[in-house]
């Protein structure tokens, strides 16, 4: 009941219009953003969230490992005998070549000892299972079960059987995230393995690699192998990347148009070996600085009379 002269209270009391607190919350959103991109605050909140979401996800995916585990238990027992029996005629039909490798690493490293040439540096990792992939689908990132406390750091280099797939770009306590090669923002330098050319292989997106900016007239042709080059200090050299599958030239543009495909399975699920760090380069000793010496005069030799 009002009072005279005063009008009743509202039944709903209201706040700020709709509008105004919406773009409250997107600014204070964006800036967020922006002071998390510059000061990583929100780093140590990331990796407590990891780990607490963990047995989450694995419980999740307890369904589709149950399900593989019971398809592969019910596979025939001919069909794997077969395998066997596949792989053990291979591994004999390599033995030769295998150990013909072998004594050829010998030799290598005995010739660079009489050369007294740096030795290549030995190739270590730690064996990893790729998880599940992202679900962004504008990015190309899987999740390894190997994390921080398996030594995985941010920057390593990881491989399969077959060639580089892609890097590692973010590291948890029990996980990691590695962005494929095929990614849009990875950039690998390569080299090709039949003239020795240089060039920066680009993730496009979608599945397939590019050679850019080289020009029309480059030695690159249909076929060829693409490896690392170890320029970039990251990747060990010498590991296959792709091969050159389409080289097409126009000559009204500067560059040619090169796409290639992946020599590693990364567009595939399984094992993967995660690159150990590659050891910096020893500097050379500072020679100690000390005044030349002015060359001995020759003595005179007096002849006999």
């Amino acid at each position: 009941m009002s009072v005279v002269g005063h009008p009743p209270p509202p039944f709903f009391r209201r706040g700020p219009a709709p509008i105004a607190r919406f773009v409250f919350f997107v600014t204070l959103s964006l800036g967020l953003l922006v002071v998390d991109m510059r000061v990583k605050y929100l780093e140590a909140l990331r990796q407590a969230i990891g780990v607490i979401t963990y047995p989450l996800q694995q419980a999740a995916y307890a369904p589709v490992a149950g399900l593989r585990g019971i398809g592969s238990y019910f596979s025939t027992v001919s069909g794997l005998q077969e395998e066997n029996s596949r792989y053990k005629r291979q591994q004999v039909e390599l033995a030769g070549t295998l150990l013909r490798q072998q004594q050829l690493e010998q030799e290598n490293q005995r010739l660079r000892s009489l050369l007294e040439m740096k030795q290549r540096q030995p190739a270590k990792g730690v064996v990893a299972e790729i998880a599940y992939g992202t679900k962004d689908p504008f990015s190309r990132r899987v999740i390894i079960d190997k994390g921080s406390q398996q030594g995985i750091a941010a920057g390593q280099a990881v491989v399969d059987e077959r060639g580089v797939i892609g890097q590692v770009t973010r590291v948890f306590p029990l996980q990691s995230e590695v962005t494929l090669i095929s990614d849009k923002d990875q950039a690998v330098p390569v080299q090709v393995v039949r003239n020795g050319l240089r060039a920066i292989l680009f993730g496009s997106g979608s599945g397939v690699l590019e050679l850019r900016y080289l020009p029309t007239s480059a030695d690159v042709q249909t076929g060829d192998v693409l490896v690392t080059s170890g320029l970039d200090g990251v990747f060990l050299a010498g590991l296959p990347v792709a091969k050159v599958a389409r080289v097409e030239r126009d000559n009204g543009f500067a560059f040619a148009r090169v796409v290639c495909t992946a020599s590693g399975g990364v567009e595939q699920h399984g094992l993967v070996l995660v690159m150990g760090p590659r050891e910096a380069l020893p500097s050379a000793p500072a020679e100690a600085s000390q005044p030349e010496r002015p060359a001995p005069k020759p003595k005179r030799v007096k002849r006999k009379e």
